[in-house]
């Protein structure tokens, strides 16, 4: 019995190494193809933004990107001062405010998908679109695993 834990063991740190690794490599790849400025959390933000087409909560962004508030205020923050985001306040709760991607933001957002396009296409390509097509059900389903909170802490958040 041993024997099999060890076996599933060392398969978990194999997966695990590869996949922290394909992160942090994919994160440096693309952070050099952005637009000058533009940081992959700038990006992350305005392409959810986008893609959703409402406004967000800096609270519903924080806990979409499972950050702290206080990390997401510094994105939108930054965002806000590059013109690509519109923040207002929300009328019935002072205490709110909503952020929504601007027209400069779309802009910005496009350009920045056109540079990192090229990127990930080859790297599907390189692993061929078969493989990504099976690879993505098992990955989502590791990715759901680690989206269950598991703490008080991080359901606070």
């Amino acid at each position: 019995m041993s024997d099999i834990k060890d076996k599933g063991d060392s398969l978990a740190i194999a997966l695990f190494s590869e996949l922290f690794m394909a992160d942090q490599l994919a994160r440096g790849r693309l952070a050099k193809a952005l637009p000058k400025g533009m940081e992959l959390s700038h990006f992350s933000v305005l392409n959810h933004l986008s893609r959703t087409g409402t406004e967000r909560t800096p609270a519903q962004l924080a806990r979409s990107f499972h950050v702290t508030r206080g990390a997401m205020t510094n994105t939108i923050s930054r965002l806000e001062v590059a013109g690509y985001v519109h923040i207002r306040p929300d009328w019935d709760d002072a205490r709110r405010k909503f952020v929504a991607i601007s027209p400069a933001g779309k802009n910005a957002r496009d350009a920045a998908l056109a540079a990192i396009a090229p990127i990930l296409n080859d790297a599907v390509e390189a692993a061929g679109m078969e493989n990504v097509r099976q690879a993505l059900p098992i990955l989502r389903e590791i990715r759901k695993r680690f989206d269950l909170p598991t703490t008080t802490d991080e359901q606070k958040r």
